[in-house]
């Protein structure tokens, strides 16, 4: 019943969201201002704009720990709820601005999100709070500063790259549950 409903919402929703995506697709420009209303996990929120219109928006090229589901019986990732709550804290109260390249296959936008000129996605790379998203990335994202930002946070271990060797990536930890 929930696949079917999905598949009625996707269904529904995809002139909006072929529409969204050609507006936000490789503009170099920002757009917004947006009014975040959720933080899921460290990697991706719910952002309201114009004429009231809901977004939920995947951070571009990162990867935050996984949040737990105490519901599913699937355990957190460390440093998942540190991650979270600085992405909450990054964007609570204030406008923010996405440069947009697409929507994923979710449903979701894929952006770099902005407050006050900070590229939020790179916040929490130099936190140590994320890892750049090791998948297909986007043909007109440059990956290049990201790449170069969380080697520095690897190098002053910061956040995550404090357990050293204890450490696994969340693509990995997905993977070793069968999360996908």
């Amino acid at each position: 019943m929930d696949k079917l409903f999905i598949f009625f919402v996707i269904l529904v929703s995809l002139p909006f969201l072929t529409n969204m995506a050609m507006t936000f697709s490789g503009r170099k420009k920002l757009v917004g201002p947006f009014e975040v209303t959720k933080v899921f996990d460290g990697d991706t929120l719910e952002a309201v704009g114009p004429r009231q219109k809901v977004f939920k928006v995947r951070l571009l090229g990162i990867d935050a720990p996984e949040a737990g589901n105490e519901r599913e019986g699937r355990p957190a990732q460390p440093y998942s709820e540190r991650s979270e709550k600085y992405l909450r804290k990054a964007v609570e109260d204030q406008p923010v601005y996405f440069r947009g390249y697409g929507i994923d296959q979710f449903g979701r936008l894929l952006a770099e999100v902005f407050t006050d000129e900070k590229n939020i996605n790179l916040e929490l790379l130099r936190a140590g709070l994320a890892e750049v998203y090791r998948g297909r990335l986007e043909d007109n994202f440059d990956p290049e500063p990201y790449w170069k930002t969380e080697e520095e946070a690897r190098k002053s271990r910061e956040g995550m790259w404090s357990m050293g060797d204890k450490y696994v990536s969340p693509r990995e930890w997905r993977r070793y549950r069968g999360w996908g």
